[in-house]
């Protein structure tokens, strides 16, 4: 952060607080679109983006607006990508990309200088910050990108991981990503490793869990990842970086709950609810709303809460399907057993499986998904179905 003493009053046009993935990319497009207006970013912690790595295919963000998050691309696989299950594998062409926390935050350093301001919110209203140290920030627009917040009104599984970058002592020789290797035995769910080839010797294991429960039993999945990179004949060095998460995979739940009419600050991320039902996956929806707030500008806090909610309740409800989709995995189907879901959904066409990620799944590609030998018991997924809650 900047070594400039900080006044106890701070002004701006607009105050972002929470400087992870969907605030920071707010602050990018502003200063993109808006130069002339002054933004804060606000964040608790010492470091923008915490500690992630994200990653997107090539067709989740449309060409015209890779210019937002092409400079925090840290790696880049343009021949495609792999996935492996027991009884299928495929190469799909879709270019894959991945952001680091480390390069995110480096760019957002060199674009906003001294405009990043460290400390934690206590108090948000539309149109002021009032800081836990006492600082006061008067804004003309306030957003609340401060991650996810109270989600018990919603009904979820849960998607889960320990990954680590691993330095090997000999290369190990993939060239593409490898997004689901369910090859491994299933564990506390559908079980897969996800792969990432970040350096000739370096590689990104991430053990990952579809999961009926939050916990994240940090040192089993410690142990099964480097019993899966014995596995794979590779010598680890060291480990250079880990990362844990714990995602939500909403199938249901109370919209109007989430997001109260009454409270009246605008929102962005998963605290409005904007990432994918069935992954978790926010980074899509983070680009679309950051352009989203740079094209409106300028705005007043109150309008742009109301926007924001219109905006992130829509998208609500547009999600219908896949928290179907996620009812029917979390509910329907064996735990031991729901990789035969993946295994079937990756038999499906290119196309098809770019729009899913992407979130933009035509009528057609709805009816294909169900359509066939169904991976689960039809008594199961009707009572699924029927259920309540």
């Amino acid at each position: 952060m900047s070594s400039q003493p900080i006044p106890n009053s701070l002004s701006c046009d607009l105050a972002i607080v929470g400087g992870g993935l969907a605030g920071g990319l707010i602050a990018l497009a502003m200063a993109q679109r808006h130069p002339q207006a002054r933004v804060l970013l606000i964040e608790r912690e010492g470091s923008i983006g915490g500690n992630h790595v994200w990653s997107f295919f090539d067709g989740d963000v449309r060409d015209a607006d890779r210019w937002l998050v092409d400079p925090a691309v840290a790696h880049r696989w343009p021949e495609g990508h792999d996935v492996r299950f027991p009884g299928y594998r495929r190469t799909l062409s879709t270019p894959y990309n991945s952001i680091t926390s480390v390069r995110f935050d480096a760019h957002l350093r060199e674009v906003l200088g001294d405009r990043i301001v460290r400390g934690e919110a206590a108090q948000l209203t539309p149109d002021a910050v009032m800081l836990a140290d006492g600082r006061d920030i008067a804004a003309k627009t306030v957003i609340d990108a401060r991650g996810g917040g109270d989600i018990s009104m919603l009904n979820c599984g849960w998607q889960k991981f320990v990954g680590q970058t691993l330095r090997l002592s000999v290369p190990h020789g993939l060239t593409r990503p490898v997004i689901m290797d369910a090859t491994v035995p299933q564990i506390d769910g559908y079980r897969f490793v996800y792969l990432l080839p970040v350096g000739e010797k370096d590689i990104f294991v991430e053990d990952t869990y579809y999961s009926d429960g939050p916990e994240l039993p940090v040192e089993s999945i410690r142990a099964r990842i480097s019993d899966y990179a014995a596995a794979q004949g590779w010598a680890v060095e060291t480990v250079v970086h880990e990362e844990t998460g714990v995602l939500p995979v909403v199938y249901g739940g109370d919209f109007e709950a989430l997001w109260p009419t009454a409270e009246t600050v605008a929102r962005a991320g998963v605290r409005g609810g904007l990432f994918h039902p069935t992954t978790g996956y926010s980074l899509p929806d983070a680009v679309a709303f950051a352009l989203h707030v740079a094209e409106r500008w300028p705005i007043d806090g109150a309008a742009l809460a109301a926007g924001s909610r219109t905006w992130a309740k829509r998208h609500w409800a547009s999600g219908a399907y896949y928290r179907l989709l996620g009812k029917m995995l979390f509910r329907a189907a064996e735990p031991a057993s729901r990789f035969r879901i993946f295994q079937r959904f990756y038999r499906l066409s290119p196309a098809l499986i770019q729009r899913f990620y992407a979130g933009r799944s035509t009528l057609a590609d709805k009816l294909r998904i169900l359509f066939g030998r169904p991976p689960v018991p039809i008594s199961r997924a009707v009572k699924a179905l029927m259920r309540q809650g």
